[in-house]
């Protein structure tokens, strides 16, 4: 595939990303946790996502996940093969008298490549990301928090796409 040939094949993908859970997480007061993660759209822009907030007290499950429909020519697969999806794990603290929100602490956070998925043979993973806290050290006998993500990349249907059709699919880039 490559050149002139492929210039008006468009590719239609469904970029994935499931949240499932953490473990390895210390929480010293009240409060609650989420996962920011950001995603590139293109022209040194990215667009930031939070999953819901779960309490610090309950299992850490999300079991969310998030799914972004796009198209593209063979050089927008190539470069979302350069990008990589930034995930944060973030800790928000409740005050529970007032219950007043803060903002969040980040507790660490960890960078997947969407390389590693373009190039696993069912385009897709399934992994415990470790999360590197802002200091970057991680004493030897401490667990770093780590948060279980899923990603995918869909490729339903490769179509000659008239202009009407290929509007439909094209995603505004967000600041």
């Amino acid at each position: 595939m490559g050149g002139a040939a492929t210039q008006g094949l468009m590719t239609c993908l469904s970029c994935e990303i499931e949240i499932l859970q953490a473990k390895n997480v210390e929480f010293k007061s009240h409060g609650s946790l989420f996962v920011r993660y950001y995603l590139s759209t293109g022209n040194n822009k990215r667009a930031q996502l939070n999953s819901r907030e779960i309490s610090a007290k309950a299992d850490l499950f999300w079991n969310e996940s998030f799914s972004l429909q796009c198209s593209g020519n063979e050089d927008s697969i190539n470069s979302l093969k350069q990008q990589t999806v930034v995930f944060e794990l973030r800790w928000r603290s409740t005050n529970p008298i007032l219950g007043k929100v803060r903002g969040s602490q980040l507790l660490g956070r960890a960078e997947v490549p969407w390389k590693t998925v373009l190039e696993s043979p069912k385009l897709e993973m399934e992994k415990w990301v470790r999360m590197v806290p802002n200091k970057g050290v991680v004493p030897d006998d401490v667990k770093p928090p780590s948060v279980q993500i899923a990603m995918r990349v869909r490729v339903p249907a490769m179509a000659e796409m008239g202009e009407d059709e290929k509007e439909k699919w094209e995603v505004e880039e967000v600041g």
